[in-house]
């Protein structure tokens, strides 16, 4: 759907701005740096949508490695405490604000929204929603919005893989590894993918060849079935391994980091792994190797608005069309409501699961 096929001069359906609400919406609130058991459940007025916006009764919403580093205060530029997490989310329009076509209402939309998806009911402009196939459940939707998104862009926008080549996902597991690795296969394109082993069944029915992401001789591993080195590299882990993924990777091809999930845990600052790591890979550019390096940010380029969420909703798009068809399968690891998302942030924190928990509303 095109943003002209949704903001329209068509009258309202939806309450009066200004107009006191007597509903009320269950949001889960980050305090403050807090194991999961201090996340806190509470309830506000619901807002009532304004000028090009709707209001989304909340079906799905994801507990993804952001909100695991925001709980730690490592996110590089989240919101200061305390505020209401939640990436990504997939609802139903309940009402619509001035300007807003009518017949939206009772439409299944997903968005990204980077903070305040873990609620009941969310406020959002009409522009940064993308349709959802009505035959695509609403939790497995979830799973491919921020993942989906994330796993797109950095195969086809920023690596521009081709078929026939191999690549190497580390995290094939995880929420983003598993989207890529059945993108790229679906594209024709080889997968080598890192996981624990006891997830290596799990990666190799995605269609990628497992191997340990803690085995010592990782790098031979990776050269037996990549002699030359591998066409990219997606790398979520940063650190000091990022060394070893750029020396994976074969003259010509490409290096995308996307996260520092080595130095999640270590105290001190949230920008400084982050601007390290860009620098690194800044420096690496410069050098007449023959290779590439990235690092990818989903929020890139949103200062050009208009443009920003054509190219989301343009991926989000093909990947939803993708999952209707049964191209790609969804990897939910766990429904588990709003209101038990300290369990949900333990779970997603585990180690333990392929794919993404998702946050679901509550039982009446």
């Amino acid at each position: 759907m095109t943003i002209s096929a949704i903001e329209t001069t068509t009258p309202s359906a939806s309450t009066p701005q200004g107009r006191p609400s007597t509903e009320t919406a269950t949001e889960i609130v980050l305090p403050g740096i807090v194991d999961p058991s201090g996340l806190q459940v509470r309830e506000r007025p619901v807002a009532e949508p304004g000028p090009g916006e709707v209001l989304l009764a909340v079906e799905a919403s994801g507990v993804s490695f952001a909100e695991q580093q925001m709980r730690r205060g490592k996110y590089y530029d989240q919101p200061p405490f305390p505020f209401v997490p939640g990436y990504d989310l997939v609802g139903t329009v309940l009402r619509v604000g001035p300007r807003v076509n009518a017949s939206l209402v009772g439409r299944r939309f997903a968005a990204l929204t980077k903070v305040g998806g873990w609620s009941s009911r969310i406020v959002l402009p009409v522009a940064d929603l993308v349709e959802v196939p009505e035959e695509v459940d609403p939790a497995e939707a979830e799973t491919v919005v921020v993942n989906g998104i994330t796993a797109w862009q950095m195969l086809h926008r920023v690596a521009r893989v081709r078929r026939g080549q191999t690549i190497l996902v580390h995290g094939a597991n995880g929420g983003v590894g598993s989207t890529l690795v059945q993108l790229a296969t679906h594209a024709g394109i080889r997968v080598i993918g890192t996981a624990s082993p006891r997830h290596h069944d799990a990666v190799r029915a995605l269609g990628a060849v497992p191997l340990d992401y803690r085995a010592p001789d990782l790098a031979s591993l990776v050269r037996e079935s990549a002699p030359d080195g591998v066409d990219a590299v997606f790398d979520h882990v940063g650190g000091d391994g990022i060394v070893d993924s750029f020396r994976l990777i074969a003259r010509g091809g490409t290096l995308v980091s996307y996260g520092t999930a080595a130095t999640k845990d270590r105290p001190g600052s949230s920008r400084l792994p982050v601007l390290r790591l860009i620098a690194r890979l800044l420096w690496w550019n410069l050098l007449p190797n023959g290779r590439r390096t990235h690092f990818y940010n989903i929020w890139a380029g949103k200062r050009r608005r208009a443009a920003f969420q054509a190219r989301l909703r343009a991926d989000l798009t093909e990947v939803l069309a993708l999952l209707a068809e049964g191209t790609i399968t969804p990897q939910v690891a766990a429904r588990i409501p709003l209101t038990r998302a300290a369990e949900a942030m333990t779970l997603a924190e585990s180690g333990t699961i392929t794919g993404k928990v998702v946050l679901i509303p509550d039982p009446r």
